[in-house]
């Protein structure tokens, strides 16, 4: 399958509040990775791609909200591949569709939506044997990418940074890019995830089961006990829950992009550019500390 990787850029982002606390930070631009397959999105679905055409599937189906990016990156993987793809989507149908949903169906994704209750069992095996019996064969992706191969891609998003830091920033919706992440960072560096949900304390669990899984799977040994102390979740910034804003949120982001040029936006990297600003001036890091932000897309596909 076609999914080729391309070096991204690591830009220095210059601020006062930066130069006052003598911070050194930069964004790792994974938005550039791909204009659909951006981010940590690349990563994830990188080696399940792999694993479907291995197994000989013609069709993947994977579960998201309704503004997913992981649903609108599966759409044009699909597209690109020219493999059908199926989103199974949390709620009811609202039209017309919001943008990322709009840009799913006009790649060629089917959508079908579970109502909430419904949605929380999506891992049973009496949904999944549902879903099998409606759409027959499948490769499964679970939401997010969150599984050992999505792990997997994940360790690698280090290897393209090219500086040593202290700490590196990433919003969280499943945990499965922080995961990833802590398994591959050195004693002295820290990951610190935002959780874009309300109410996220269980992802700390969850973390720590898709690094154990991953271990386990690739036998480099038993457990992540070495790793779990490399990663902090920071529930602080979540504005409401997933997909959710503030007046405050939107002022920040309205005038972060006319400062400095970079587009973010309220679902994910908004709120995890704000935690990195609001934290610095509660003295959260030390001074001389290096800071990597990894902007994770989910901002190419809303216009088309």
């Amino acid at each position: 399958m076609k999914l080729s990787f391309k070096s991204t850029p690591l830009q220095p982002l210059h601020d006062d509040l930066f130069d006052e606390l003598g911070l050194k930070v930069f964004i790792k631009r994974l938005d550039k990775m791909h204009s659909h397959i951006s981010g940590n999105k690349w990563f994830k679905l990188k080696y399940n791609l792999q694993e479907a055409e291995a197994k000989g599937h013609d069709s993947i189906l994977t579960f998201g909200g309704a503004y997913s990016n992981h649903i609108a990156a599966t759409a044009a993987v699909g597209k690109i591949n020219k493999i059908k793809t199926i989103g199974i989507i949390r709620g009811e149908e609202t039209l017309p569709f919001n943008p990322v949903l709009k840009f799913a169906k006009k790649n060629g994704m089917e959508l079908f939506y579970l109502n909430r209750e419904q949605y929380r069992l999506k891992n049973t095996d009496e949904i999944i044997r549902e879903l099998e019996n409606r759409f027959d064969k499948f490769y499964l992706i679970p939401e997010g990418g969150a599984n050992v191969l999505g792990v997997k891609g994940c360790t690698e998003i280090i290897d393209d940074i090219g500086i040593d830091f202290d700490y590196i920033f990433s919003e969280c919706g499943t945990g499965t890019t922080l995961a990833g992440l802590s398994l591959s960072l050195k004693n002295h560096q820290l990951a610190l995830g935002i959780p874009v949900l309300k109410g996220a304390q269980f992802l700390e669990q969850d973390i720590i089961r898709l690094m154990t899984d991953y271990k386990l799977e690739f036998g480099e040994m038993n457990d992540a006990s070495d790793h779990i102390n490399k990663f902090k979740l920071i529930y602080d910034y979540h504005f409401g829950g997933y997909a959710k804003s503030t007046n405050e949120l939107d002022l920040f982001i309205a005038e972060f992009i006319k400062k400095h040029g970079v587009i973010i936006e309220p679902v994910y990297s908004g709120k995890l550019f704000f935690a990195l600003f609001d934290m610095a001036k509660n003295n959260y890091f030390k001074p001389n500390s290096k800071i990597v932000l990894l902007h994770t897309g989910g901002t190419s596909f809303v216009n088309q």
